[in-house]
């Protein structure tokens, strides 16, 4: 089969396309034809070494997040047939992941009727992120949460998730996000000087809780001038009252410094609850561009570039 693999750690310049065997899937797992795979800054710093010491030897692949027909099963798995439309986390730990034309899963849902493959393969990163960070968070129903970077996909992911559980949200975004953000019930201020000023006039009041979904802790107010310690996060602690009431889902040393939460440990437990809300319309997460296996180096361009406008898909 087809595989996007690397044998040495670095830029994307040293993912190859290769013919390698297909992965047999262990008890527990199944094998897909994949249709489509999603492409993270997760996968770029996977490349770059991130778990080197964590996982077996090169070369490993590329790819976290798949969706395809269902192709083989592995011991001791139920609930899905050969044949069936899944998508889901791939196993990143071997030769091959997710950019291949076959995958393993160790955990998967069904594609719901009227989704596409892109489109699911869209979601499980994106979806399980801002799924958690709300959790972690406590934002409870009638309360106003602020998402910083709700024109990343999680900021999106988190903004959907939130207005469907009745609470109110102010999302700062770009230009290219902000119309469908207002669409779906956000209210939506721009970057750049003045954002916490907006936001406070907006909120009529204190935020209760905070999120950063900027994949750098970007500086929410002055655009014009070096980023403060903690990037954005001392200003929405300055918006929320509490450093206990602001997640960040990048700046991690910042919020060691500062008391802010942070959110890292992966679970797949809600899979089908994301695919009953991406049937009904509630979740998407918009598909920017799609690209075949070995136009890799091009996607990795628009990726790394931090304005992708929205997911990037390698499609098979």
């Amino acid at each position: 089969m087809k595989a996007l693999q690397f044998d040495r750690f670095g830029s994307p310049d040293v993912i190859v396309l290769r013919d390698v065997p297909q992965p047999e899937p262990g008890p527990g797992q199944i094998r897909i034809a994949v249709r489509a795979c999603g492409l993270t800054p997760a996968d770029w710093h996977v490349v770059d070494g991130l778990l080197a010491n964590q996982l077996p030897p090169l070369p490993r692949g590329l790819g976290l997040e798949v969706a395809g027909t269902v192709d083989a099963l592995g011991d001791g798995v139920t609930g899905v047939q050969i044949g069936d439309r899944v998508f889901g986390p791939a196993t990143f730990d071997g030769p091959t992941a997710g950019a291949a034309e076959y995958a393993l899963m160790p955990a998967w849902a069904h594609i719901p009727d009227g989704v596409t493959a892109e489109q699911a393969a869209a979601l499980p990163m994106a979806a399980e992120t801002a799924r958690r960070a709300l959790d972690d968070l406590g934002i409870q129903p009638g309360e106003l949460l602020l998402v910083h970077g709700a024109g990343t996909t999680v900021g999106e992911a988190a903004v959907r998730f939130a207005l469907h559980q009745d609470i109110r949200v102010i999302a700062t975004a770009g230009p290219t996000r902000t119309a469908a953000l207002e669409e779906i019930g956000a209210q939506v201020t721009t970057y750049g000087e003045g954002t916490a000023v907006r936001v406070s006039a907006l909120a009529g009041g204190r935020v209760d809780r905070a999120l950063d979904a900027t994949p750098t802790g970007g500086r929410i107010d002055r655009a014009d001038q070096p980023s403060p310690a903690g990037g954005s996060l001392p200003i929405l602690i300055e918006l929320t009252g509490d450093p206990d009431r602001v997640l960040t889902l990048s700046d991690f040393a910042a919020a060691a410094d500062l008391g802010v939460r942070i959110t890292t440990e992966i679970r797949y437990d809600q899979m089908d609850e994301f695919a009953r809300l991406a049937g009904e319309g509630i979740l998407v997460v918009p598909v920017a561009r799609t690209y075949t296996l070995d136009q890799i180096r091009e996607a990795a361009k628009l990726s790394q570039s931090r304005r992708p406008g929205g997911k990037l898909m390698l499609v098979l």
